[in-house]
């Protein structure tokens, strides 16, 4: 994407803009008498030391994750959650009531809201009926007023990597940004985008600390993309967008990575187990393939199945009502004891509905 122009894709605005310069961006350093940032100099109520403000740009978190990823930490963007990278994205680069975006269903519902909140248009294109892209009718949808393309790979809810040759066709014949939702990605074989950025520099990637490093709680997200965009990022986010307590649980996390490898094996292990004895019940009509930790699962009464597992506390996702996937429910990949916990629950439903 040669003729790629970053500064035709932003909002003329933020191309200007004066970022918030705050205390911890002026000076730096670890030690002193820090009388700078109107802190309380006592302590915290709380247990622990959290009177300080974090780094704001997280310096000791992307030295330890750019090696990780194969990429200059000028090319990292954090954020609370991958949905902040979302918003900001469609801020930076849509005029509200004018600009628009393509979205895929069935899809990661928070792109869409994210346009909504902003006033942005949205082109829907389907995927196919097998859930893969259908890159002409996309490229068909690109307006001269199209800044985004959202892709997740692997896809939520249906749990499928999407076609290399489709996205790399896309980034190849839109001007605008094309972006990767990776979150799903330590779950299948399917090498990540971000070693494409350097080719594409329309391309942004997005992964998260959610799904295989466990810490769905303290709300980190990654995206990776051009060192101009993510300058771009950097001055438009709130100063401490990442608190203090969450960089310190991810610093910690950094360390134990073959913990996470651990984690996600383990995982891996449950969803193939999960899938033989999903299949293996008769109510069951279809299990779909899945780069994930997660399965869509098609019922004959997906509604029924959702309310008898209520009832007996299992909570999956109802996802029968999204476009293309009718009759389905997405069920998370559990523990061994969990999943043994799902499946004696459905014999139950099985067996209590003969007529099924």
């Amino acid at each position: 994407m040669s003729n790629f122009d970053l500064s035709k894709i932003l909002r003329p605005h933020i191309l200007t803009l004066a970022p918030y310069s705050s205390a911890r961006d002026e000076y730096t350093g670890q030690v002193g008498v820090f009388l700078d940032a109107n802190e309380n100099p006592f302590g915290s109520a709380s247990t622990g030391n959290f009177n300080r403000y974090p780094d704001p740009h997280q310096a000791g978190i992307k030295a330890l994750l750019a090696p990780l990823k194969h990429i200059s930490t000028d090319r990292i963007f954090l954020g609370n959650g991958s949905d902040e990278p979302i918003d900001l994205l469609t801020r930076i680069s849509c005029t509200p009531g004018k600009d628009r975006v393509i979205i895929l269903p069935p899809t990661y519902g928070m792109y869409e809201v994210s346009a909504s909140i902003h006033d942005v248009y949205i082109d829907k294109v389907s995927l196919t009926p097998d859930f893969h892209l259908d890159a002409d009718a996309i490229l068909h949808a690109v307006t001269p007023d199209t800044k985004i393309v959202w892709i997740c790979s692997p896809n939520n809810p249906t749990a499928n990597t999407m076609d290399r040759a489709c996205i790399q066709r896309i980034l190849e014949n839109f001007v605008g940004l094309v972006v990767v939702d990776e979150a799903y990605i330590d779950f299948t074989d399917e090498p990540s985008w971000i070693a494409e950025l350097d080719r594409y520099p329309n391309l942004v990637v997005l992964q998260t600390f959610s799904k295989a490093w466990g810490l769905a709680g303290i709300r980190i997200g990654m995206c990776f993309a051009s060192a101009e965009l993510v300058r771009i990022l950097n001055k438009v986010k709130p100063p401490y967008n990442i608190s203090l307590p969450a960089q310190q649980l991810l610093l910690e996390a950094l360390h134990a990575v073959d913990k996470k490898d651990q984690m996600v094996a383990d995982i891996l292990t449950e969803r193939a187990t999960l899938d033989t004895m999903l299949r293996a019940l008769p109510l069951v009509v279809k299990v779909y393939p899945s780069d994930a930790n997660f399965l869509l699962v098609q019922f004959e009464d997906a509604r029924a199945v959702m309310d008898y597992l209520i009832k007996e506390t299992i909570i999956v996702r109802d996802r029968s009502r999204v476009h293309l996937c009718d009759g389905c429910l997405r069920i998370t990949v559990g523990t061994s004891e969990e999943n043994k916990v799902l499946i004696a629950s459905l014999k139950k439903f099985q067996e209590k509905n003969v007529t099924v």
